[in-house]
């Protein structure tokens, strides 16, 4: 018989500040891609793998997801929280989560998306023995990507930053026993990679392992990565572009080509825009012609570097990082 999944602390806390302006309006796990908010992609995922409940840790703009997610019913598992009044890091926020979690528990990114088997997951860390097991993959851009360094069994040795070509791709899911967090001082800040696991790692050959993940992986890290998701997604979703939000009004004469509309937006007449993220409650005037920006309500947060146009704050869309090649 299968052993049952352990629960997952999923990783919300984050300022998102890569992702500005955007996360100057919600916070990153709730910007929607193609119409879904990304926390519910991934608490539907996670109850589809039959995890049975999840928590996740709350600081930045937690309203924005709390609203989307409640206590899980729209995403099939239930849902706990882990309030943080300071950012405690990748090692410090599980640490104060561990009493709504048990004794093994995953460990999942708020701020991407991958395909890994978590059942399998958990039968190669049972049988290997870890503390932690990460789920990698081949890096797809290590100029932008650090690198989990393993040894020849596939343990992890060490990690790379960014820029150097080597190592594995760490894909925002693992699998850690409870233990590796609890001798840690709840309510002070710590990091697990570049901390704790490397210490570990040091210890121990085999305390920290990999597995094999999944080759589909979407990062929500910049804006440009944002609404190559969403045209991703909304290909795999069977749809011709990103699905709109809620109680949108777009004209049937506005033109929208790769563009993302958030929730409760407005486009005149004779729109046309290229390549645009439009966030919650925009209402673009009749004839508005954008290409390569971000649009946010002028109400909202002044983003920096944006340019004032009526009641819209504009801020210019960066080219996209090249496309990793296919795996």
């Amino acid at each position: 018989m299968t052993a049952p999944l352990p629960p997952a602390l999923v990783l919300t806390a984050g300022l998102g500040t890569r992702l500005a302006p955007l996360t100057g309006v919600r916070a990153k796990p709730a910007v929607p891609v193609s119409g879904t908010p990304l926390i519910l992609r991934l608490l539907r995922w996670l109850a589809a793998q039959d995890v049975p409940h999840a928590v996740l840790n709350l600081h930045h703009l937690p309203h924005t997801i709390t609203r989307c997610v409640g206590h899980g019913t729209g995403s099939g598992l239930a849902v706990r929280y882990s309030w943080e009044p300071a950012i405690l890091g990748t090692a410090g926020g599980p640490r104060r989560a561990l009493a709504l979690l048990g004794p093994r528990f995953f460990v999942v990114n708020g701020d991407s998306l991958a395909a890994v088997d978590l059942a399998a997951m958990l039968q190669a860390h049972e049988a290997r023995g870890a503390l932690v097991t990460l789920a990698v993959a081949a890096n797809p851009a290590p100029e932008r990507y650090g690198g989990v360094v393993v040894d020849r069994r596939g343990r992890v040795s060490g990690f790379c930053p960014p820029g150097r070509h080597a190592g594995l791709h760490f894909l925002g899911v693992q699998l850690v026993e409870s233990a590796v967090f609890a001798g840690l001082a709840e309510g002070e800040p710590a990091g697990s990679i570049g901390g704790v696991y490397n210490v570990l790692a040091a210890g121990r050959a085999g305390a920290v392992d990999t597995f094999a993940g999944g080759a589909t992986f979407h990062d929500i890290g910049t804006p440009a990565d944002y609404l190559a998701a969403s045209l991703a997604l909304a290909r795999a979703d069977g749809l011709a572009a990103p699905a709109p939000g809620a109680r949108c009004a777009i004209d049937a004469t506005a033109a929208l080509e790769r563009t993302a509309v958030w929730d409760d937006v407005v486009i005149g007449a004779g729109c046309r825009l290229t390549d645009c993220i439009v966030t919650d409650g925009a209402r673009i005037p009749a004839r508005s012609a954008f290409e390569r920006q971000i649009v946010t309500a002028a109400g909202g947060p002044v983003p920096a570097g944006a340019q004032r146009a009526g009641d819209l704050w504009l801020s210019p869309l960066p080219a996209a990082h090249p496309a990793p090649p296919a795996p």
